[in-house]
């Protein structure tokens, strides 16, 4: 079975010396003209430090889709009420599937991203279907820039699961990936879910339904509990069809917010242990409550 064509509602430097502020409340384009990448920056962000979100997206699909979905906004309105600055990745491309080429131009808009606001030096990653690959792998080991927690919608993580799964993902993955990946699947060194199944437990916000019979759950987001950050991760099971509509409600958003705000207060509270006299780069204060 082939992915949805769009995503629902859809239509076919350094911490201390930041960069020039971009415009709040508008996109501006960012990294390679093939497959840009867009940022947006809160009002709340061009006074005080604050945090990036870099969101990845579903199969044939790319930054400029997840603009025009309005699905998608009511995820990225609310980071940005949160004063979460949001960069819609390019990814590479529309099908790059996590590959190590992808993330290598992730890491690249990343940091000319983090030049262009007063960056409080944290990065997360939210992956939306094929885009939990690449956002899963960017906070493990070996990853070109750190990432503190990982959001998951519907998402694939286990790279040997797509690769069997259908003749058409394993030939975009085949591509992708290149020498890595002719006759078999790439190796365990390329495919997230065994990488994290090696490495220290991370900070996950999983939503999933028993229901999706594009990303079957038994071989991909259930395979993550035993690899989550107890204190702080959420798996949410949800009703419903792959990227159905409770995936974007208000609610979910509000729970997306609350996860990566915890990690923020977590962050800022250890900076605050280790250096008690230095002032914290924490979130810039929002106007109002993203769960309202």
């Amino acid at each position: 079975m082939t992915e949805p064509q769009g995503v629902p509602g859809q239509s076919a430097p350094s911490q201390n010396a930041p960069g020039p502020s971009v415009p709040g409340g508008e996109w501006v384009r960012l990294g390679d003209d093939d497959h840009p990448s867009y940022l947006q920056v809160p009002e709340g962000c061009q006074a005080g430090r604050c945090p990036l979100v870099v969101v990845s997206h579903p199969r044939l699909q790319g930054a400029e889709r997840m603009i025009k979905s309005a699905s998608v906004s009511v995820l990225t309105r609310a980071l940005l009420r949160a004063n979460f600055v949001v960069l819609l990745s390019g990814d590479g491309g529309t099908n790059t599937w996590g590959s190590p080429e992808a993330l290598r131009r992730v890491a690249v808009t990343q940091r000319e991203a983090t030049g262009k606001f007063r960056w409080n030096g944290r990065t997360y990653a939210l992956g939306i279907s094929m885009g939990g690959l690449l956002s899963l792998r960017s906070a493990l080991p070996g990853s070109p820039y750190p990432v503190g927690g990982v959001a998951l919608l519907d998402s694939w993580v286990n790279l040997r699961s797509a690769w069997h799964s259908a003749a058409s993902r394993r030939r975009e993955i085949g591509a992708a990936y290149g020498k890595d990946a002719q006759a078999t699947a790439p190796g365990p060194h390329l495919d997230p879910l065994a990488l994290s199944q090696r490495s220290a437990p991370t900070p996950l916000f999983v939503v999933y339904s028993p229901d999706d019979k594009v990303v079957p759950a038994r071989s991909n987001a259930e395979l993550l509990r035993a690899h989550a950050e107890q204190e702080v991760s959420r798996f949410v099971r949800l009703s419903g069809p792959h990227l159905g509509g409770n995936r974007f409600s208000s609610d979910l958003a509000a729970q997306l917010v609350a996860f990566y705000r915890r990690l923020e207060d977590r962050a800022v509270f250890r900076q605050t242990q280790e250096f008690p006299g230095l002032p914290s780069a924490g979130t810039a204060s929002a106007p109002g409550s993203a769960e309202q």
